[in-house]
């Protein structure tokens, strides 16, 4: 092997080595890399504590809408507190505030 050729054989994975080196903390601390990974990973949590509460809040829903369709007590429950709705035997009283 020629002289020429063992310089290359060790210049060209030191030439790599030293290219990682100065490349990888610079793409890692560029504006696209690493702050935005880390605001990136807080909206990912912001979102997901979102369709948690999004959730919960179907399931409770689902079942409003279960208890509406079997439970009369619920349906007249409804119908006294959002509709104002009374019995014909019942006196409705009602106090100014």
């Amino acid at each position: 092997m020629s002289r020429f050729a063992r310089a290359i054989a060790w210049m060209l994975p030191f030439g790599l080595l030293v290219l990682s080196i100065v490349s990888v903390p610079l793409a890692i601390l560029d504006e696209q890399g690493l702050p935005r990974y880390r605001a990136l990973k807080g909206e990912l949590a912001e979102v997901e504590r979102v369709n948690d509460r999004m959730r919960r809040e179907v399931e409770d829903l689902q079942r409003e809408v279960a208890a509406l369709r079997s439970d009369p007590e619920a349906i007249e429950r409804i119908a006294r507190d959002e509709l104002g709705m009374v019995r014909e035997d019942e006196i409705l009283f009602q106090f100014p505030y």
